[in-house]
């Protein structure tokens, strides 16, 4: 078979294409349920109190992060020493694809059920996305690592676009233009994640993994001072953690922030089909000159993206609080699909860059709990200050995130955190 580009000049092109396709597969979940759909119908059907569902959205999802913090790290050490990052990737993407189609059984006025059944949903698709990262050093090397991580991201946006076309379509031929008929729209996102899963299963193999004969929390224990050897992985995260306070945010807010600019009903449908496109292109630049000009600065061009998108939310809200006119915020959401579309892959690709490859499943654990404490402390305090403070508040708050963590990212070295990673793998390879 020929493969097309960008797969072409790939060595395992087959193996590439299985493991983006579960990055196809799950954004259903993360974009109707976690940021498009779900929380509006959590809001206005389930909990019925906007106020009161600002409040109880951002501590559902960052109570689910907080659990996700606990066992990332020690579901990556038992990943890699029982060499099954594949059977948990594969457990994590069935529970959660069968708990979006219990979503659909919500209620009006069932807002704590819709709790019980999400949480434990986001915190299966969240450890899912950081076992799926682990396979990125072993599917590419230290050239390619950019291109594959842009690879997956990409298929994901192409996977959300395709995904957001068929349910407007759908919306508008069905009349599900209103949140209360939005429940069948929970069952398609199900299905979309349970068959998008299908050729990881076949295709996708076990990365090698060194045995050890530590426990999970023994090796966890390993995994920290490990890590704290690793100086620039160590100075990365901190930067990560900061601007993921307000990546996290924007994911868990962005249709809420949308319906405070009057974008409501199917509009909301059309509005995030817009930013899937800005993200995906987005990706598909990311993945053709990322390598070429290295990830440090990709990351730091998409937070000056960030911080001007926000700091414009922010100045709309000071200038006109009661009722901005919507097509402000349909043209600052091009800059926010730019900053989603480019962030995370080039995220992803340096820690790839600076993790021993006998090791990956435990530092991208790192990453992932780094991730996820971001958003667990991120959403919770912008959904509290939105809630009980205001909106202009809480838009500072956000452009504050991202602004703070460009500063932090222009300390860290990514040639030191290669050569430490190799290092790492030499001494790794001498005590087996």
């Amino acid at each position: 078979m020929r493969w097309p580009p960008p797969f072409r000049s790939l060595g395992n092109p087959k193996e590439v294409w299985a493991w983006g396709m579960f990055d196809l597969a799950n954004q259903s979940f993360t974009l109707l349920i976690i940021t498009v759909l779900f929380p509006i119908y959590f809001k206005t059907v389930a909990v019925g109190d906007p106020s009161k569902g600002d409040a109880l959205w951002s501590a559902g999802v960052s109570a689910a992060l907080f659990i996700v913090v606990v066992l990332s790290p020690i579901l990556g050490a038992r990943a890699d020493s029982r060499g099954s990052r594949k059977k948990f990737l594969m457990v994590s993407g069935i529970g959660c694809a069968l708990l979006t189609a219990a979503l659909a059984l919500i209620e009006p006025g069932s807002g704590w059920i819709g709790l019980m059944i999400f949480i434990p949903a986001n915190i299966l698709y969240q450890l899912g996305e950081n076992l799926l990262a682990s396979f990125l050093p072993g599917l590419s090397t230290t050239r390619t690592i950019g291109k594959v991580s842009a690879i997956g991201w990409t298929m994901g946006y192409v996977g959300g676009l395709m995904l957001l076309v068929i349910v407007a379509i759908l919306a508008f031929a069905a009349g599900w233009d209103s949140p209360e008929r939005w429940r069948p729209i929970f069952i398609i996102a199900a299905v979309w994640f349970a068959l998008g899963m299908i050729p990881a299963a076949m295709i996708l193999k076990e990365p090698t993994s060194q045995v050890s004969e530590l426990g999970a929390f023994a090796r966890l224990k390993q995994t920290i001072n490990e890590a704290a050897h690793h100086r620039e992985l160590f100075r990365f995260l901190i930067a990560f953690l900061v601007y993921g306070f307000g990546v996290q945010t924007m994911i868990a807010f962005a249709a809420i922030l949308a319906g405070d600019f009057g974008i409501e009903g199917n509009q909301l449908i059309l509005f995030v089909l817009q930013l899937t496109v800005t993200a995906g292109a987005t990706a598909i630049v990311v993945a053709k000159f990322q390598d070429k000009i290295g990830v440090k600065a990709t990351i730091i061009g998409f937070l000056a993206v960030w911080i001007v998108s926000c700091a414009a939310m922010f100045g709309v809200k000071v200038m006109i609080p009661n009722d901005p006119p919507a097509w402000i915020f349909w043209v600052i959401g091009n800059g926010i699909g730019i900053g989603l579309g480019g962030i995370g892959t080039s995220s992803r690709a340096i820690v790839g860059m600076f993790a021993p490859k006998h090791r990956t499943a435990e530092f991208f654990g790192l990453w992932g709990m780094t991730y996820k404490l971001a958003g667990a402390i991120g959403v919770l305090a912008f959904g509290q200050i939105k809630a009980w403070v205001g909106d202009s508040a809480a838009l500072g708050l956000l452009t504050g995130f991202f602004a703070v963590g460009l500063m932090l990212m222009l300390r860290v070295n990514v040639i030191s955190g290669i050569r430490s990673a190799r290092r790492g793998e030499r001494e790794g390879a001498s005590k087996c």
